[in-house]
C-alpha cells in the first residue's frame, strides 16, 4: 500500500520526546522505570495511526502500552492524536520491529497486538511478515504472556496459523468472523478494522501463548 507523506513528519515527532522515545536501547530492562511504576507493558506492533493503542490507554490505565510504527508519516498522526490527553500509561517508538530484542529484556512485554500487518503477500518476502520464525522468536524471548493477532488477509491467516503451530505456540482461541462470533464484549478496533467492517470483509483473530515442549 502507498503511504502518503506528512510534510515534516520527522520534525513534529521530535516535537514530543516525552511520549516518542528516541532512545529506546536505553530503556531495555528498564521500561517500568520510564512508566514509573510496575504495571504490565502492552506492546503494539505496527501501532499505525494510533486508534487501537489510545482506546486501550484511555480504558486500562493500569496497563502500560508501547506502540512500535517505523513510518515517520505514520506515527507522526498518533502523535498528535495521543498529546492532547496528556496519557502517562502510553509510549511510541519510531523504529522497524526487527529492532525488539535490542529495546526489550527477556519476558519485560506481557502481551504483544499484531494487528493488520502487511501480508507480504510473494514468497521471496516471507521472512518480513510479522508471524514468520524469526519475528516468533523474538516474541519467544520478549514475552511473557500472549499474542493477539487480527487481519482481514485470509492467506496471512492462513500462514500464520501454520507458523505458530510450527513454532510450538499454543492457541487460546481462534476467530474466523470476530466481530459476527464475538457479540458479548467491546472489541476495540483499529482504523483498517473500521473499514473492513463497513465493508462486511471478516475479521479473521488469532490468540497464542508460547507452548511448553
Amino acid at each position: 500500500m502507498r503511504r502518503r507523506n506528512v510534510k515534516n513528519a520527522k520534525a513534529r515527532i521530535v516535537e514530543h520526546l516525552d511520549l516518542v522515545i528516541s532512545n529506546p536501547q536505553d530503556y531495555k530492562g528498564k521500561w517500568s522505570s520510564l512508566f514509573a511504576n510496575e504495571n504490565p507493558i502492552y506492546l503494539e506492533i505496527g501501532m499505525g495511526k494510533g486508534q487501537f493503542l489510545l482506546a486501550n490507554a484511555k480504558e486500562n490505565p493500569n496497563i502500560n502500552y508501547i506502540g512500535i510504527e517505523k513510518f515517520d508519516s505514520v506515527i507522526v498522526q498518533a502523535v498528535e492524536k495521543i498529546v492532547p490527553l496528556h496519557l502517562t500509561n502510553i509510549k511510541l517508538i519510531n523504529a522497524d520491529a526487527e529492532a525488539l530484542n535490542t529495546i526489550f529484556a527477556p519476558q519485560e512485554i506481557k502481551k504483544i497486538f499484531l494487528n493488520f500487518s502487511d501480508p507480504w503477500p510473494k514468497n521471496r518476502h516471507e521472512k518480513r511478515r510479522l508471524t514468520s520464525y524469526n519475528f516468533l522468536k523474538q516474541y519467544e524471548n520478549i514475552l511473557d504472556g500472549t499474542i493477539e493477532m487480527k487481519t482481514d488477509n485470509q492467506s496471512l491467516f492462513s500462514y500464520s496459523l501454520i507458523s505458530f503451530n510450527e513454532n510450538h505456540w499454543h492457541f487460546l482461541a481462534i476467530y474466523l468472523d470476530l466481530h459476527n462470533q464475538i457479540t458479548d464484549e467491546k472489541i476495540i478496533t483499529t482504523e483498517y478494522e473500521d473499514k473492513f467492517i463497513a465493508k462486511g470483509s471478516p475479521i479473521y483473530y488469532i490468540k497464542v501463548e508460547k507452548g511448553r515442549n
